[in-house]
């Protein structure tokens, strides 16, 4: 085990700086975790926002409505998808190629890993002309994904089945797990407000995300077709 923890950080190292020549591709195993994840986002943050902003004013008596409760079955159920998936995920990072690990562990010691999010920088502010060719993941695109995306989730998996287990009472397995949330925040609210403010910051991700997709497909010729082939390459 310990062979393989020093064998996926040397690839964490090496990888960003594996680069496609010509039509080189790299197959991605995780497109289908992407998409599962993505309609489930989509469905958390709708339902999510409806739940805590307040739901439409429905007519005739409170009884002959379930609106409400519809939105919070979506919502768990989708929290559930987003968490399998999630475990799934880490499991394929921990047992898939040396890309499959970028957005999990990001080798902020290192010097030249700093050098190269700066030059990522000057990129997308149109300072510098060309853009690095690689397969996997820019270092500022890996280190938006470690931080935007996999610490947030994290951190909404815990805060929601922390909510979701103070309804399901004490003695539930969700509770017993991710009970402590409240050491750390006693009031419920308070808990309720950070899991809405990681909305936003997951919201906020996704339309840079989306930007940066199109962004690269248009400035740096990366096919996008790799998000639904699951190949990774360049048109030229």
């Amino acid at each position: 085990m310990l062979d393989k923890a020093a064998q996926l950080l040397a690839a964490v190292d090496a990888a960003p700086t594996e680069r496609s020549i010509g039509g080189g591709v790299a197959y991605a195993p995780v497109r289908l975790w992407h998409w599962v994840n993505a309609a489930a986002i989509v469905i958390l943050s709708l339902t999510g926002y409806l739940i805590g902003t307040g739901t439409p004013e429905m007519s005739g008596e409170a009884s002959g409505n379930f609106l409400f409760g519809y939105l919070r079955f979506a919502h768990f159920s989708a929290g559930y998808v987003l968490s399998v998936g999630f475990l799934l995920r880490i499991y394929w990072a921990l047992m898939g190629n040396a890309h499959a690990m970028q957005i999990f562990c990001v080798p902020l010691w290192r010097r030249c890993f700093w050098r190269e999010v700066y030059r990522e920088i000057r990129w997308y502010a149109f300072i510098t002309v060309e853009p690095e060719r690689r397969v996997g993941h820019n270092r500022l695109a890996q280190l938006a994904m470690f931080f935007m995306f996999t610490q947030t989730i994290t951190f909404m998996v815990a805060t929601g089945f922390a909510l979701y287990g103070q309804g399901a009472g004490t003695d539930s397995w969700q509770y017993k797990l991710f009970g402590w949330v409240f050491s750390i925040w006693p009031n419920s609210q308070d808990v309720h407000t950070w899991h809405h403010l990681g909305l936003w910051m997951i919201v906020i991700f996704a339309l840079v995300h989306v930007y940066a997709v199109i962004r690269e497909y248009i400035m740096s010729g990366r096919s996008i077709s790799s998000i639904m082939s699951g190949e990774r390459g360049f048109r030229d």
